[in-house]
């Protein structure tokens, strides 16, 4: 629990700064947002609104101050069956019930669970996010033309160059006022916001999902809404994580997927898909100076009155600009160092790491990625630990030292050979510890085998389970 002053302070501090950070990341929004709602499945207007509502609750309730939460594209592959089988209905449905999963994790203390994912996963996380990031933006520069393709690069070296002039402003939104003035005033034929979809034409209304309230409404929804909160609140962590490297600052993670879980209830009560942290604009956020709640609630503030209020200004900056913005956004994610690093650090993590992004891009499945890390990561480790253990024969007596558990039990049972004995036997375990079940398995099959052998065996040492040596 953080204290009241702490939490009035994270809203506090130097709002302009805030708000302007914030507005960057609503231009990184825009785009991806009504992208992944028609991967979806859905009227863009439907992710833009989720997006509106989880960026306000969160900012209120989150435990990462300056993450940017959105309808995202891991959710849309989630969900996008559910829509084609089902319909929309059954999609607010489940991301109502995604967000109470949410809320008791949270409550459960599930969050803490994070710290048993290992550096080279998380770098693994980021640096396949880099790459998916820009692989989303090559659908725009493939179809760019001549003329588009000049436009994105005079974007990047606006970006590239603002700060050199001004670090007032960030250098996204000059790129946006800049390119959104130059394409108008010459009537340059690119593709503009407008041009992706229907946009919002007024707030979001309260709307209970329309569907049965029965046990066939269960069926449908639970694996979808589980996998929506597993996805939703493995994203949001490790996003949480990297602001965390970025800022130096520690963060909540039980809070932010309780928040993530209200944000989601809210959602989907109106009218809007389930969503998460989103890396890319979290990134830029925090590049440009976001460090509290204020810049993720104005995230979520301005791209609504952005669309309602302004819609057909919006609707004309040239989704160049937008692209430019993701590309620089993806340079900036990326873990350069890691691969650096490559050559120093050992062969496992960083198979780990690649695997990581291997299986990420290929799946574009963050929580896969992840998964396939974190797994990789748990062998690697018991077999590294197993490996220390160590039993020493002198004459009648084994020295058992190091850790007896699952991944090891095999070994310590076959070091023992009966046949080799004529009388009693001692096992000195002072120098071991016992871990799990298996481990006390393994001590009473050594014990059979001798006994079979009708060789007495004493064995000294404290058997019980994760025992102190």
């Amino acid at each position: 629990m953080i204290s009241v002053r702490h939490y009035l302070r994270q809203w506090q501090d130097n709002p302009a700064r805030e708000i302007l950070a914030g507005a960057v990341a609503t231009f990184a929004l825009i785009p991806e947002v009504i992208a992944f709602s028609f991967t979806a499945g859905i009227d863009p207007a439907v992710g833009l609104y989720a997006s509106f509502v989880i960026s306000i609750v969160i900012a209120v309730f989150g435990g990462r101050p300056a993450m940017i939460s959105a309808a995202a594209g891991s959710v849309a592959m989630v969900v996008a069956p559910l829509v084609r089988e089902h319909g929309v209905e059954y999609l607010f449905a489940a991301g109502l019930l995604a967000g109470l999963f949410q809320i008791l994790f949270g409550f459960a203390r599930l969050a803490t669970l994070m710290r048993y994912v290992s550096i080279s996963v998380r770098t693994g996380f980021v640096n396949a996010l880099a790459v998916l990031i820009f692989a989303a933006q090559m659908p725009h520069i493939l179809n760019a033309g001549t003329t588009g393709l000049a436009v994105m690069a005079a974007g990047l070296a606006i970006i590239w160059l603002a700060p050199r002039v001004t670090t007032k402003i960030p250098a996204p939104l000059i790129c946006v006022v800049i390119l959104s003035l130059v394409c108008s005033g010459l009537g340059l034929g690119v593709p503009r916001v407008a041009d992706l979809g229907t946009l919002p034409d007024g707030l979001p209304a309260f709307h209970l999902p329309a569907v049965p309230l029965d046990l066939s409404l269960l069926n449908i929804i639970f694996v979808p809404a589980l996998a929506i909160a597993m996805v939703g609140i493995l994203e949001s962590l490790m996003t949480a994580g990297v602001v965390d490297d970025q800022t130096g600052t520690p963060s909540n993670k039980n809070a932010e997927a309780r928040g993530l879980g209200l944000a989601n209830v809210a959602a989907s009560l109106f009218g809007g898909i389930a969503g998460c942290g989103m890396i890319g604009q979290t990134v830029s956020n925090v590049k440009y100076g976001g460090r509290g709640r204020l810049s993720t609630m104005a995230a979520g503030g301005l791209l609504l009155l952005l669309m309602v209020a302004a819609g057909d200004v919006i609707g004309q900056v040239p989704v160049a600009a937008l692209v430019a913005i993701m590309v620089m956004v993806s340079v900036d994610t990326l873990d350069w160092g890691s691969l650096r690093r490559l050559r120093r650090t050992p062969a496992l993590s960083n198979l780990v790491m690649l695997a990581t992004v291997g299986v990420t891009i290929v799946s574009h499945n963050l929580s896969l990625g992840v998964l396939v890390g974190v797994v990789m990561s748990g062998m690697f480790f018991a077999a590294r630990v197993a490996a220390l253990q160590k039993v020493r024969r002198e004459g009648d007596l084994y020295i058992v030292t190091g850790q007896i558990f699952f991944a090891s039990a095999d070994a310590f049972i076959e070091a023992f050979d009966p046949s080799d004995h004529d009388g009693p036997v001692t096992l000195d375990l002072t120098g071991a510890k016992l871990w799990d079940i298996t481990a006390l398995a393994a001590v009473e099959k050594v014990r059979e085998r001798f006994q079979r052998h009708n060789l007495a065996v004493t064995v000294k040492g404290d058997l019980r389970i994760n025992a102190a040596p």
